[in-house]
């Protein structure tokens, strides 16, 4: 985003009572503790949710925003609804007061939005969450993220009714945009009043799902940089050998970059390390030409480059610059995106937050690897403004499908994982200071 001036931050609402809203957008209904088919409310719930369409380009974020808000009257949580920079990009806020809001508090973040589907790649419609005998739920949001946050919540109405009250506010945030950079979502979040009232000492943000029996906590984010290589070279007609073609340079350009995509794969494979430790680079988009029979004067690469927070960025730029020399002339790189930001939030005893929190996943009888997140989220925006951000999702034994088709959580990973935010909340909302 730009600068500071641009930034528009409207509260809509604070209140602990329902929107004013057209019936047509709520589809939550009065539940028991158990539906009628003995489904748990908890998942009733979150298929409710799966099923409303916040899928780019066009999300619903009215309705999402509607069944939130009727979520937090249910659970008796002050609920504020924060524009960012128009009516499409509204916060829900909730709030479980604790009894010193002096203290730094809890964020429990998640975004509301999903990316899109290939329908005809799904077994079944990717929104009407559909669960099969086996508790496998498919929908698109059951791993990317909706599952968190409708965990955070249904581990705070446990957590309500068992009668705890914590030293330390407790927020809860939903999100829009962070699957389209954040930029209009949380990044103008962060940099409201409203955010910073909040007082935040950790944030909790999205992880991944693990395909074995660890938990996995994330502490930092690989940095995205998209680099285009542009090729200029000599045209003419395609019966001739052109002399210092653009397609011979990019030819160059193109090998050092998948060579050395190589040998990072290679190295993440006899070392077995995990994906955040090495650098991806892939091949993105081709561009060029004007007619079939004309040899082009300009061709171009597009590549989606992620580095960890380990490498030193200057020497990496440097050596991609060295592949555009190597090519020859009229080879010039221009940046898309050049995410500079290393920050990583500390797993080590001098951080009382993550000792606290990885105590709590120990408490539970799990283990916990710690790795760095091999896309992007919030939690980087979090991380670069100072504050400590982990991202955890709590789903153990389940494939890792996060934007792919047949996404699915299993209804019995989703119940453990409020299980889990319950002990993490109470270790964390009552952390000493």
């Amino acid at each position: 985003m730009g600068a500071e001036q641009n930034l528009h931050i409207k509260v809509v609402q604070k209140t602990s009572y329902h929107l004013n809203t057209d019936t047509k957008l709520l589809k939550i209904q009065v539940h028991s503790i158990m539906t009628k088919d003995s489904e748990p409310l908890s998942v009733t719930l979150f298929r409710e949710y799966l099923r409303i369409k916040t899928v780019h380009p066009n999300p619903d974020y009215a309705q999402a925003i509607a069944f939130l808000d009727k979520y937090a009257q249910d659970l008796g949580l002050e609920c504020r609804l924060i524009e960012t920079c128009d009516k499409d990009h509204t916060v829900v806020l909730m709030t479980w007061k604790g009894k010193d809001s002096t203290l730094p508090s809890i964020l429990l973040n998640s975004h509301t939005d999903v990316v899109p589907v290939y329908e005809e790649h799904w077994k079944y419609d990717a929104f009407a969450a559909v669960k099969e005998e086996n508790g496998d739920i498919y929908a698109r949001g059951t791993q990317d993220m909706k599952c968190v946050g409708i965990q955070y919540l249904e581990a705070i109405r446990k957590l309500k009714n068992d009668g705890y009250h914590f030293d330390r506010d407790i927020h809860l945030s939903f999100v829009p945009d962070e699957e389209i950079g954040g930029f209009e979502g949380m990044l103008l979040f962060l940099q409201s009043q409203e955010f910073k009232a909040l007082n935040v000492g950790l944030a909790l943000d999205e992880g991944l799902a693990s395909p074995d029996d660890d938990y996995v906590a994330y502490y930092g984010e690989r940095s995205p940089w998209w680099a285009r290589v542009k090729c200029e070279g000599n045209p003419g007609h395609g019966s001739r050998f052109i002399e210092n073609t653009a397609a011979e340079k990019l030819r160059k350009v193109i090998n050092s970059f998948l060579d050395y995509r190589e040998s990072q794969k290679l190295l993440m494979e006899s070392t077995c390390r995990p994906l955040g430790d090495v650098t991806t680079v892939n091949l993105t988009r081709l561009e060029g030409g004007i007619a079939n029979n004309i040899v082009p004067a300009e061709l171009s690469a597009t590549f989606d480059i992620r580095i960890p927070p380990t490498v030193d960025l200057q020497e990496f730029e440097q050596k991609l610059q060295g592949w555009c020399r190597d090519a020859g002339e009229g080879v010039s790189i221009e940046f898309l995106q050049k995410n500079i930001d290393q920050t990583v939030t500390a797993t080590d005893s001098t951080n009382p937050w993550w000792v606290t929190f990885s105590s709590a996943i120990k408490e539970c009888g799990k283990n916990l690897k710690v790795e760095v997140f091999s896309g992007a989220t919030d939690s980087r925006f979090l991380r670069k403004a100072g504050y400590n951000a982990i991202g955890f999702s709590p789903m153990r034994n389940t494939p890792v499908l996060l934007h792919d088709h047949n996404e699915f959580l299993n209804e019995a990973v989703f119940l453990e994982g409020i299980d889990t935010y319950c002990s993490v909340i109470k270790a964390l909302a009552n952390m000493k200071p």
